[in-house]
């Protein structure tokens, strides 16, 4: 029993948790903060919106991403972004994200577009996933998420 409470006080002393003025609450960690994910995001009530897989193997005006880690990720993040703009909310809506990457190595060029897109420091929780392709020649990076808009 005495080990339990060790282990929970453990895990509870790791984790922080900030609340926004829309009552989400943002489980964060030391580990977690700097690689631009929270623990866990709870939400109340609000708008749910499912944001299907983006890619990003073509830029906004058409140009080829292929094979351009970094412009991928931010046009799938720019694609994000309108997806929730156009259901009424904003980045500061996603609460999880999955990352779907071609090479593990891709994960800490990452980082700091996430911090781009998350200035704030209440990062939507996230998986990331390494597949052995995706389906797009040249394509590095795929990101599906989840957005919560007006929770109570």
């Amino acid at each position: 029993m005495k080990i339990r409470h060790a282990l929970l006080a453990a895990l509870c002393s790791s984790l922080f948790l900030t609340t926004t003025a829309n009552a989400r609450e943002y489980f964060k960690s030391e580990a977690g903060q700097p690689r631009g994910y929270s623990t866990a995001v709870a939400t109340q009530g609000g708008k749910t919106v499912w944001i299907s897989g983006q890619v990003g193997i073509r830029d906004e005006q058409g140009k080829s991403m292929a094979g351009d880690f970094e412009g991928q990720a931010r046009v799938i993040f720019r694609a994000i972004d309108a997806a929730v703009k156009r259901a009424g909310g904003s980045m500061k809506d996603v609460v999880s994200i999955t990352v779907y990457l071609t090479d593990p190595r891709l994960l800490e060029p990452l980082i700091p577009i996430r911090h781009e897109f998350w200035p704030e420091g209440n990062f939507p929780a996230s998986t990331s996933i390494t597949v052995h392709s995706l389906p797009f020649v040249g394509m590095m990076i795929e990101v599906s998420a989840v957005a919560v808009i007006d929770d109570k």
